[in-house]
């Protein structure tokens, strides 16, 4: 049986930590909503009502769009291993950028990826937990290796250049704030 809670148990915390993907949903007061997996060690719990994940340069800027617009973001984990549960974080978006007051204290508490674009953190208001038996049973076998080969060959300023031309609006046409210039 479900259960809602008013924020992170160590428990929550330890099952959150121990997972290989997430997901992101987000939609605007109008237009698609936008459901992403996230993977690659980029998410961090910073408190019992913080969570962040290092985002990353790629096609899509959805999420930042939607945060920028309407704010609400929800992540969702779901076991796929040991005992079954889904367990979700509600709450209030939040985008932080490298020429943002904090970036570089806020920035050490993630992985050094190439290409990583912001940090988007989630002010949880709510965890809902459920109970995870329709979900199936799988084996992590690793991360893929094509992100970073193919950030490592645009180099950074290749980077930046990508979120100027591609990153600029989400696919309904909000902006997303990404490679504005500083």
């Amino acid at each position: 049986m479900g259960r809602i809670y008013t924020e992170l148990s160590q428990e929550h915390i330890d099952f959150i930590e121990c997972q290989h993907l997430f997901f992101t949903g987000s939609a605007p007061g109008e237009g698609r909503i936008n459901i992403s997996p996230k993977g690659m060690d980029t998410l961090r719990v910073l408190d019992a009502h913080t969570v962040g994940y290092l985002d990353l340069t790629g096609f899509g800027a959805e999420t930042a769009a939607h945060v920028r617009e309407d704010g609400r973001l929800t992540f969702m984990f779901c076991s796929f291993e040991g005992r079954p549960l889904i367990l979700r974080l509600y709450g209030r978006g939040e985008l932080r950028r490298p020429s943002d007051d904090g970036w570089e204290a806020l920035s050490r508490r993630f992985p050094d990826h190439p290409g990583g674009r912001q940090v988007v953190l989630l002010h949880v208001e709510s965890v809902q937990t459920s109970c995870g038996f329709g979900v199936p049973l799988m084996d992590y076998r690793g991360e893929r290796e094509e992100y970073g080969r193919w950030a490592a060959k645009k180099g950074e300023e290749g980077l930046l250049q990508y979120q100027r031309d591609k990153n600029q609006e989400s696919i309904d046409g909000l902006p997303t704030g990404l490679g504005e210039a500083d």
